[in-house]
């Protein structure tokens, strides 16, 4: 598995995020428009309105999909950083950091996990700054060498 950084922590499946949301869109839309002629015309009503629940269901499954699929990743995270904390403090996380400080922290070296997971805590950091405050490694998290 190839390790994670900064330039390939989101990543973007075209096929996913264009493609299959621009078939869904175009699909809702047509069947829509089809629904109000039917209505219009008054035939057809009940083949048009099926397509519109069948569009509406489609993206129903398509968000929760995704959505269902963030969370468990969201978990193993926290779980993953929760055993890192406790191998390399005693502890587990503090439970005021917020998941995306959590998945910041991933990108910490094992040196400086401890001490930028207290000063996150104690002065807010967001991800960002998180990902900027990191010093060991800093070639990985930014995608350049100095």
């Amino acid at each position: 598995m190839q390790e994670q950084n900064f330039k390939n922590h989101s990543r973007l499946v075209p096929l996913f995020h264009y493609v299959a949301f621009t078939a869904i869109l175009f699909s809702f839309v047509l069947s829509v428009i089809s629904f109000v002629k039917a209505v219009m015309n008054g035939s057809g009503r009940l083949h048009s309105a099926a397509n519109v629940s069948l569009i509406i269901g489609v993206i129903l499954v398509a968000w929760f999909a995704r959505v269902f699929a963030l969370k468990a990743q969201d978990r193993a995270i926290r779980a993953e950083e929760n055993l890192r904390s406790f191998a390399a403090t005693g502890k587990l996380l503090d439970t005021r950091l917020k998941l995306s400080q959590i998945i910041a922290l991933r990108f910490a070296s094992n040196e400086e996990y401890a001490a930028l997971a207290k000063r996150a805590i104690e002065e807010n950091l967001s991800s960002k700054e998180i990902k900027m405050a990191i010093k060991i490694g800093k070639e990985i998290i930014t995608g350049c060498k100095k």
